[in-house]
């Protein structure tokens, strides 16, 4: 800054002309420059407090308020440009210089044009990029190719199959794995992970999907909500599930970086070849991948195969014990009777539950209620046998009533007779001639239950004492056992009773001659 130096000189009482030949210009510039600066009260130590930008405002207000107005005249809104662009993916800097030159025909040249967009996006720190560590073992990033290849043919029809490849990476290795299906459906994605996993050996602490509808429900800045069948693989392997910032591919660049190595080097080998399934062709992409993650990297040092077993391996969580089982996964709300229905047969839920609306995640052997705080309420055993009846119920998930009476229709006469014999052989016999007595067994059951209930009043040692005595009285019936219990009869013993006295007003055998 000349003006800088100049007032520097000025104060050290150096005279113009030395000022001039050390600044290299003109003594009467020098002398016009002071006599502004002391008439702007514009010091050294006040000049050497301002940016260029301010000295010259303050110096040459005229001047430079006749620029801005030029500039602003000329100047588009870069701020609505850069929106422009990251709004419309379709646009680009020479559809909108084209707009922009259409309402200012002498305005910047289109050169000129991109240059003052880059100082803008330069200045604002759009331009910039922020660098994300990742961590060994940390991060799995997932997504599909955006190329297909047209490779499988359907051997029983000829038809050319498209086959879609899924891929994922370790963040910090970029070891890739790469599996082809027929489509991008939920299954299928569901699948990949799970097999992708199984290939690593291990668990990442986070997954980081795309903002696809396999992946996402909703995609929320703060709070996306993650499909239910995602949202139960990420519980079973424990692992975070964070979708990328929608159209923020550098969320997820590793895959996204791999994806186009990949496109090149594993499309391009697999490109002239055909397939009959695409089992075969994942055979051929597993040959591929093995080669290529042995290659060097081109910007560090080592291979990605080298640095994903003395790093991301060791660092992976273990694999939990059971394998993911990928389930149909849907919405069901409970009926009057807490059961729910699916694929023909009926499971309970607690009966807390009545027409609640529930999650069911179907297995091929597990049936799982979820209610909306995902947690699980009911789980049972799948069923595909109607013999044995349609209806799976916990008596656990029913009210007190419903229990009893539950209880009381488990019970056959096999079941009385065992748990009368537990108590003592009276009862046995009590019960035995209970159920024997009725043309038809189950009339008896009833009786029997309420027989064997009275264990809980009164006891084994008590029931088993009133038994005894019906049997005497020759009267093996529910109501003779339960007035011998209340009466307390059966707490009278024969050699308790005493001979009746002698008494005159007592009538004899003779009496009655």
């Amino acid at each position: 800054m000349k003006i800088v130096e100049m007032l520097r000189l000025n104060e050290l009482g150096m005279s113009q002309r030395q000022i001039a030949q050390s600044a290299g210009c003109g003594k009467s510039t020098v002398g016009e420059t002071l006599k502004l600066c002391k008439d702007k009260g514009v010091t050294h130590t006040t000049a050497k407090e301002m940016s260029e930008s301010e000295l010259h405002a303050t110096l040459y207000p005229e001047s430079v308020a006749k620029r801005k107005a030029a500039a602003e005249a000329r100047d588009p809104d870069w701020s609505e440009i850069h929106a422009e662009l990251v709004k419309n993916k379709g646009l680009n800097l020479q559809f909108l210089w084209e707009e922009y030159r259409a309402g200012n025909p002498e305005g910047y040249s289109y050169s000129r044009f991109c240059k003052h967009y880059r100082d803008y996006r330069e200045s604002t720190g759009k331009s910039v990029s922020l660098y994300h560590e990742r961590k060994a073992g940390d991060i799995m990033e997932v997504d599909w190719m955006g190329e297909t290849l047209d490779c499988v043919v359907d051997p029983s029809t000829g038809e050319i199959i498209t086959a879609r490849f899924f891929v994922a990476v370790l963040g910090y290795s970029g070891m890739p794995y790469v599996e082809a299906f027929p489509n991008e459906q939920e299954t299928n994605w569901i699948t990949a992970h799970v097999n992708a996993l199984s290939f690593y050996g291990g668990v990442p602490r986070q997954i980081v999907p795309d903002n696809c509808k396999t992946a996402v429900k909703t995609p929320r800045y703060y709070e996306p909500v993650i499909n239910t069948a995602y949202w139960e693989l990420s519980e079973h392997y424990e692992v975070a599930i964070i979708p990328a910032r929608v159209r923020k591919p550098k969320d997820k660049a590793v895959v996204e970086q791999s994806i186009g190595w990949l496109e090149t080097w594993l499309l391009g080998k697999l490109r002239k070849q055909r397939f009959f399934s695409f089992s075969e062709l994942n055979k051929a992409v597993k040959v591929i991948l093995s080669d290529l993650s042995k290659r060097p990297y081109q910007k560090r040092e080592g291979t990605r195969l080298g640095n994903f077993t003395e790093f991301d391996k060791p660092a992976l969580r273990p694999l939990p014990l059971q394998r993911y089982e990928i389930a149909d996964v849907i919405f069901r709300r409970v009926g009057d009777n807490y059961h729910i229905e699916y694929d023909g047969f009926h499971y309970s839920v607690p009966y807390t539950f009545h027409k609640a609306q529930l999650v069911l995640r179907a297995t091929s052997t597990v049936i799982e209620f979820i209610d909306k705080n995902h947690v699980r309420v009911a789980s049972h055993k799948r069923r595909h046998n109607k013999a044995l009846g349609r209806y799976v119920s916990n008596i656990d998930h029913m009210p007190p009533n419903h229990k009893a009476v539950h209880k009381q229709r488990q019970f056959d006469g096999k079941r009385y007779l065992s748990w009368s014999k537990s108590i003592g052989e009276h009862t046995h016999f009590v019960i035995e001639t209970v159920l024997s007595s009725s043309k038809i067994e189950e009339q008896g059951y009833r009786a029997c239950m309420g027989i064997l209930q009275f264990t809980k009043t009164y006891g084994n040692k008590r029931l088993e004492a009133a038994c005894a005595k019906a049997v005497t009285l020759s009267s093996c019936t529910y109501s003779t056992v339960k007035s011998i219990l209340s009466k307390g009869l059966d707490m009278i013993h024969p050699e308790d009773s005493q001979p009746t006295p002698s008494h005159g007003n007592i009538r004899g055998s003779e009496y009655y001659n």
